[in-house]
């Protein structure tokens, strides 16, 4: 009996090979990084990215402003400027980390910010000023967008930090 489900099973095994040899180009196809658009929107995020288990991921920690006044206080915010510059400190802080890894910032799959409210604001998270940031590096030219979330905050660990981000990346 074994035999003759083997001789019906392997002509018809060795009839499909053909068509999953067909199937190899669609298969490496769906193996590369795929960042789902917004339906109708040109907002510079990812409604989702899909990482495939070819890809090697990248946790980095979350990074904080550098200083921008060394005269101010340490731990005020005229030592580290408004959301504005602490975004683009920190943007250009992962940049440096990304590229110290042979990464760059279109591998950028996922990131998380935290924004601290500005007291100049009524204690409000200043979106746009990170929005103005953030656009230097995703959005326009550079389509490869992470998927992402902004949070208002109480506080970070330096009473000067208004911005945080925390980002994961993932390179075939």
């Amino acid at each position: 009996m074994n035999k003759a489900i083997a001789s019906l099973l392997i002509p018809a095994a060795l009839a499909l090979m053909p068509l999953a040899a067909g199937a190899a180009p669609k298969a490496a196809a769906a193996a590369d990084i795929v960042r789902h658009k917004i339906p109708g929107s040109d907002f510079p995020i990812a409604l989702a990215v899909t990482v495939p288990s070819s890809a090697t991921i990248h946790f980095l920690s979350g990074q904080v402003p550098a200083v921008a006044d060394a005269g101010a206080a340490p731990d005020s915010l005229a030592a580290f400027g408004d959301t504005r510059t602490q975004s683009e400190s920190v943007l250009k802080k992962i940049k440096a980390v990304l590229e110290g890894m042979k990464l760059d910032m279109t591998d950028v799959v996922k990131m998380t910010v935290y924004l601290v409210g500005d007291p100049a604001k009524g204690g409000k998270a200043d979106t746009k000023g990170f929005m103005e940031a953030y656009t230097q590096h995703f959005g326009g030219a550079q389509t490869k967008l992470p998927a992402r979330a902004v949070v208002q905050v109480a506080a970070l660990s330096n009473p000067g930090w208004l911005v945080e981000i925390v980002v994961v990346a993932a390179k075939k």
